[in-house]
């Protein structure tokens, strides 16, 4: 039984693996802006849950969760990033305000999660960190400089943490998730012309032909967190349908 910190659960990839973690027993903090997230919380399972409704953007809240997760659980194995912002604007709209924003949540925020969570991590036989980048790191898509931005960013710093932590046993994994159905996306389909028949475009662009689920991406996050990704460190896992593969 591990202590599972997820950062963002009440919707799509961080629910999922809220509700996958608890399945198998293990206990999770859930931090997350939004009260809805209480409903996950809520739900009977094998594990506890506690939820912290927290704006994750502050940065006293990654101590704050670390530090009740070690009062109530005796420690912390796992820390999952699933908490970003989505922006989406022409760049002559664009404003610092925004920027910061994005940034704050999509980048300082893993950054200074992992941070406080270290000292932790490095006291558990299989301590694992689980960034969630998007293929939008490798992929352009008009209106999204801040996000693609940040989620680029992401696998570089799981690369120059992994150089620092792996030595105390402390695996950094970053995820790219392609088209998943989730309500994450909703800034960007707003902002196209034709919502619908952008969905039918980008749905033929993946060899699979269809948007991924919430469930298909939490599976491997759980993989990369379990004894099986031991050797796992430093690397970037694409789960796209193959969008990024043609």
């Amino acid at each position: 039984m591990a202590t599972v910190i997820v950062a963002g659960g009440a919707t799509g990839i961080g629910r999922a693996c809220v509700r996958k973690f608890r399945e198998q027993g293990d206990n999770v903090v859930l931090i997350d802006h939004r009260a809805e997230a209480r409903r996950v919380v809520d739900e009977e399972s094998n594990g506890e849950c506690l939820f912290l409704q927290r704006d994750l953007s502050d940065p006293a809240v990654p101590q704050e969760a670390v530090a009740l997760a070690v009062k109530q659980f005796g420690g912390v194995d796992t820390v999952i990033i699933t908490a970003a912002l989505m922006v989406s604007a022409s760049l002559a709209d664009w404003t610092e305000e925004m920027w910061d924003r994005t940034v704050a949540l999509n980048l300082k925020m893993p950054f200074f999660f992992t941070q406080a969570a270290a000292p932790y991590l490095a006291m558990s036989d299989n301590a694992s960190v689980v960034f969630t980048s998007s293929t939008g790191a490798i992929r352009g898509h008009a209106g999204m400089s801040a996000y693609q931005a940040t989620k680029a960013a992401l696998p570089g710093l799981a690369r120059s943490l992994t150089a620092e932590l792996a030595p105390q046993g402390i695996r950094i994994n970053c995820v790219l998730p392609g088209w998943i159905e989730t309500p994450f996306n909703d800034p960007f389909w707003s902002y196209q012309h034709d919502p619908d028949e952008k969905r039918k475009v980008i749905d033929k662009q993946i060899p699979l032909g269809r948007h991924g689920t919430p469930d298909e991406v939490a599976a491997l996050i759980l993989l990369l967190a379990a004894a099986g990704g031991r050797y796992m460190a430093g690397t970037s896992f694409v789960v796209d349908g193959g969008y990024t593969a043609v």
